[in-house]
């Protein structure tokens, strides 16, 4: 099972994923209950649910690729692929275990990287609107 918290055009939403079978899930959605078909690529469980499409906008630069860090002992590391949309920390910020420290947008879903432990934050290595593969190093603790 996995609990994802996550917002669309400012909305929140929680979610509750269940595998019952192969390739179908069980998915809560704020409270309401769905049985989803879920896409499999790489043995990663990707549900399929649909979404109102928005306007076309103009279109957007793509964002840029973020530097290669290499993650060290300290390091909080991109969990997935992604686009990193906020960075709520600073070099110098005391952190608590479990605070919200990024958001990394990917497959248009936002995907909160948490503090693994109480801390400060020593150097942020991403800002928002770049790009970061999975294990990146995105800031370092101590």
């Amino acid at each position: 099972m996995q609990k994802l918290k996550f917002n669309i055009n400012g909305k929140h939403y929680e979610a509750t994923v269940a595998e019952t079978s192969h390739n179908v899930a069980e998915v809560e959605l704020n409270g309401k209950k769905y049985t989803v078909e879920v896409e499999r690529a790489e043995s990663v469980a990707v549900p399929h649910i649909a979404a109102p499409k928005p306007a076309a906008a103009a279109p957007v630069a793509a964002p840029a690729a973020a530097p290669k860090v290499a993650a060290g002992a300290n390091s909080v590391t991109a969990p997935l692929p992604g686009s990193v949309t906020v960075v709520n920390v600073k070099a110098g910020d005391a952190v608590k275990a479990g605070q919200t420290l990024i958001i990394i947008e990917a497959m248009k879903m936002e995907n909160e990287v948490l503090a693994p432990a109480d801390g400060t934050v020593t150097a942020v290595h991403v800002s928002g609107g770049q790009a970061v593969q999975q294990g990146d190093a995105l800031l370092d603790l101590a």
